[in-house]
Parts: structure tokens; sequence; C-alpha cells
């Protein structure tokens, strides 16, 4: 095994692609990560120890699942393309800590598989993937609508979509997806990743994210968390325009609905004319409150 280059060298990457006649896929968003130094960074940070259970998600050929199993004590691989699993398989044979099941993480019952899957289901899980552009959220989301405590989220993702997570009040980037992160997680970027480390290249440039619990609970809770971010997607359905247009949008604009929300807002001390992206998320919440105990959320 020494002899043979690491899965993530770009000369290793196409031998096996040659000899499985692999073809990435772009309907499941494949780009397959051919740099050693990227792959063993993403590793630390993540801060993977023999300690940690490791959920990957879309591991493609095994480039980031070897460098995981050399680290983690176990690792659990979903793979959603059925014609890469007897790669993975073979190539990954020397790893005994490694699992690798064909499966959509989407439908996943992930702490049936945490139970099912690992030696020690009581260790710390933390969650490691290079996700597909197009279902990033979707995939982050449902992480954290999940049971499951996660000890940390480790993922690669497009630019854009890191600074959309770790986004401050008053910028361009943040939003609902920012919230709804913040809600459970801090978030920071780790470091980027050139377009140009992937096989093939896409067309813009990566970043890793590392999402870790949050350490202080929220100074103010929702009445209802799922109904919160429902009235939080409403209020940036118009970036454009001011939280009160959004608002009525949102809400309504019958007479004495908007009457009930002025009041609301001088109470609160947000202006009318505020755009949404100037609120924190505290802010949100006692707005959200607010309106439901006055029946209109």
């Amino acid at each position: 095994m020494s002899n043979t280059p690491e899965i993530g060298s770009r000369t290793r990457t196409r031998a096996i692609m040659e000899k499985y006649g692999i073809h990435t896929k772009k309907s499941f968003g494949q780009n397959f990560l051919t740099d050693l130094n990227v792959l063993k960074n993403i590793v630390d940070a993540a801060k993977i120890t023999k300690e940690d259970n490791v959920i990957e998600i879309g591991p493609g050929i095994g480039a980031l699942t070897e460098q995981l199993a050399q680290s983690a004590g176990e690792v659990l691989a979903l793979e959603i393309d059925q014609d890469l699993i007897p790669v993975l398989e073979e190539v990954l044979e020397p790893y005994g800590n490694v699992t690798v099941l064909n499966q959509d993480v989407l439908q996943a019952n992930l702490p049936e598989l945490i139970k099912e899957h690992f030696t020690d289901p009581n260790k710390p899980v933390k969650v490691v993937a290079n996700l597909p552009y197009y279902i990033t959220s979707p995939i982050l989301m449902n992480l954290l609508a999940s049971p499951v405590k996660w000890a940390a989220i480790c993922v690669m993702m497009q630019k854009e979509v890191a600074q959309r997570l770790t986004a401050k009040p008053g910028t361009k980037q943040y939003g609902a997806l920012t919230l709804a992160i913040e809600y459970q997680m801090s978030a920071e970027i780790a470091f980027n990743v050139s377009r140009r480390v992937f096989v093939p290249s896409p067309n813009v440039d990566s970043a890793i994210v590392v999402l870790k619990p949050r350490q202080s609970p929220l100074a103010v809770q929702p009445f209802d968390k799922k109904k919160l971010f429902g009235f939080i997607r409403g209020c940036f359905a118009h970036r454009r325009k001011s939280l009160w247009n959004n608002l009525q949008s949102t809400i309504g604009k019958q007479a004495e609905t908007k009457e009930k929300m002025q009041g609301i807002l001088d109470q609160l001390g947000i202006s009318a004319q505020i755009r949404p992206e100037r609120l924190t998320l505290e802010q949100f919440i006692k707005l959200a409150n607010a309106l439901h105990a006055d029946q209109l959320l």
C-alpha cells in the first residue's frame, strides 16, 4: 500500500477513472478533488481524531474518505451514485474502519445509521463532505433538522454560499440561510479552494466551512422554530424592499393589521423602513414572537 499513490493525487485519480471507465455525472454534481494538501487540510479543519465517528457525504472515488480513514475512529461514507459503490469498496479495501453505503443523505435516517454502523455510536459524530453545489442548502438544512447532536460539520461548498453562511447583518450576503445556521451553530470559513484542483474544474471557487454547535443559548427563544424561519424567509422575499413592504406581503395589508404591525415595530424600536438584512436573529425572534402574541403570525 505504501508504494501506491494516495487516491487524491491527480495521477491516481486519473488511473481510477480510466480503470473503471468513470465519467463524472452532472446530475450528481460530481467534481473529484485532486490535491492532497487540500484534502489533508480539510481533515485538519474538522479536527478529526481517533475518538471521532465521521459521516462523509458523497465520497466520489474515495479521495477524502482515505484521508478521513487515516485519522478517524470510523468512517461511514454515503454515496448516492450506485455505479461508484464497487469502485469505493475496492479502492478503500485497505481501510477496515470504513463503511460505504449506497444512500441519499436527504432520505437517510441518520440516527439509525449511526446506531447500526458505528461500533460505539456514543462517540462524537462529525460530518465531513465535499457537497454538490446544486444541493448544498437542502443538505445543510437536513443535517440541522436531524436529532443528531453533531460535534462539528465541516463541508466544502461554493465560495458564494460559504460567504452567505458566515455573513454579518447589513451585508448583501446576509439572509435567511445565514440566520438558519446561526440559530444552531457558529460558522467559520477555514480556507478557500481554487476551482483548478478539481476534475473536471467547476465554474466557481470553493470554500471549506466549519460549523460548530452554539456555545451559548439564544437570549430569546422563538414561539415556534418552523414558523419563525417561514416568517424570516418571507421578510427576505424582496431583498430590495423595506421590512415594512415585506411584512405587508407576509402578514397582510388590512388597515387594522398595519396598525398593529406599526405598534409592534415602535414597541421594539425597529424602523419600518429598515432593510431586512439589517436585523439580527434576536430582533427577528422578538418581532415574530410579538406578531404571534398579537395573533398576526
